[in-house]
């Protein structure tokens, strides 16, 4: 298997349990919102760090296959989820505080930059060892 098939394997995976991960995010969304009152940008953070937690898991265990300790893997995780909670909570903040968008449309639109940053920053660091994995590994996926 070639690193192009690997990345797109390991992103269509990232993809999966990401969209499983954001189904939850935008469950809490919605329940924070419209049953609790809670604010948009706070209901969407809230959201976005719960999944984080069950994202990391599957990550680890199904889409990078990481031999890592979870000290460091989930360390880097962590840190690079920070960076995509700034990112989510930024945009949300802007979509919906600073232009007035409904809170669902402004949380789609903010899904896409966020994915972009977890996945490659996730793939190239948290997980990395198992992204540049040895060759006889990627031999025995064939």
């Amino acid at each position: 298997m070639t690193t192009d098939r690997l990345m797109l394997r390991q992103f269509i995976c990232f993809a999966s349990v990401g969209a499983v991960a954001t189904a939850l995010q935008y469950g809490i969304l919605i329940v924070a919102i419209e049953w609790l009152r809670i604010g948009a940008v706070l209901a969407s953070c809230t959201g976005f760090v719960i999944s984080a937690v069950f994202n990391y898991w599957l990550n680890y265990h199904l889409t990078f296959r990481s031999r890592k300790s979870h000290l460091v893997a989930a360390s880097r995780f962590a840190l690079v989820s920070s960076g995509g909670l700034a990112l989510n909570g930024g945009i949300m903040l802007l979509l919906v505080d600073s232009l007035h968008w409904p809170y669902l449309p402004a949380q789609i639109m903010t899904t896409v930059p966020v994915l972009s940053w977890n996945f490659f920053c996730n793939r190239m660091w948290s997980f990395a060892a198992a992204a540049d994995a040895p060759r006889e590994a990627l031999a025995e996926e064939r």
